[in-house]
């Protein structure tokens, strides 16, 4: 069995449309009702001319994305559990819109094979391709007990 199969280079993409739902549903999860997300008439009166999708939000989509890289390594079979070990360098570099379709791109850019961790650079472009944000994301790959999961 192998602890993970990524390599330098592999990358995946998750992509999706901030709507509404996203933003109010967030809002509600997180508790965070910021008028920068909740209030068209005070962001109307920004710079912005409207609201913006809350940074975690974007956060959450780099998650997603990681996941599906870790699905991709335990569907050809390992005898780790990843588990994330954060997030470094976040940044929102440009703000996202309701209504925007981000993509992000998690690309690994480290495999520590002694200490069973990969560090993977995260970028997200809206669909005018600006980059809007980026981060790196460190993964530990845990070694399940012998005979399966405690």
């Amino acid at each position: 069995m192998t602890h993970f199969h990524v390599r330098i280079g592999d990358s995946v993409q998750f992509t999706k449309t901030v709507t509404e739902t996203d933003v109010v549903l967030f809002a509600g999860i997180s508790g965070d009702f910021s008028p920068n997300h909740t209030d068209e008439a005070f962001m109307q009166q920004s710079v912005y001319g409207r609201r913006i999708a809350h940074g975690a939000l974007l956060v959450a989509f780099m998650s997603t994305a990681s996941t599906h890289m870790q699905q991709r390594s335990i569907a050809q079979g390992i005898d780790t559990t990843p588990v994330s070990l954060g997030y470094d360098g976040v940044r929102f570099l440009k703000p996202v819109f309701l209504g925007d379709t981000v993509t992000v791109t998690y690309k690994i850019a480290t495999v520590d094979d002694e200490r069973l961790r990969t560090v993977a650079d995260m970028e997200v472009h809206n669909q005018r391709s600006e980059l809007v944000a980026v981060g790196k994301h460190i993964t530990k790959w845990v070694l399940n007990a012998p005979g399966g999961l405690v």
